[in-house]
């Protein structure tokens, strides 16, 4: 699971805590750690919903201030409309 440069260092702070992906299928499980920079950072749970279900203390953990700019990170090739079904990753840091 890779983070654009300029989050990078708030994952590795701890500040960024969940990460939202529209994948055609899982690409992280449960358990697993992955590296972020020069650190890492274990997956704690996944949940596939709605975009339309994200609260606004998980669109404020995944690095965003406002919904919209998470629909914008997430949605790389194709819209993401409220209906559309999108990973939801929480982690921790390691190590």
């Amino acid at each position: 699971m890779e983070f654009s440069r300029e989050l990078q260092p708030h994952v590795l702070s701890g500040a960024i805590t969940v990460s939202f992906r529209l994948w055609q299928r899982l690409m992280v499980k449960p358990g697993g750690r992955y590296r972020v920079g020069d650190g890492q950072f274990e997956i704690d749970s996944i949940e596939l919903m709605p975009f339309a279900f994200i609260d606004e203390a998980d669109v404020h953990r995944s690095g965003e201030t406002d919904l919209e700019s998470l629909r914008r990170r997430a949605a790389h090739a194709v819209p993401i409309h409220d209906e559309t079904l999108v990973y939801r990753i929480e982690f921790h840091v390691v190590g």
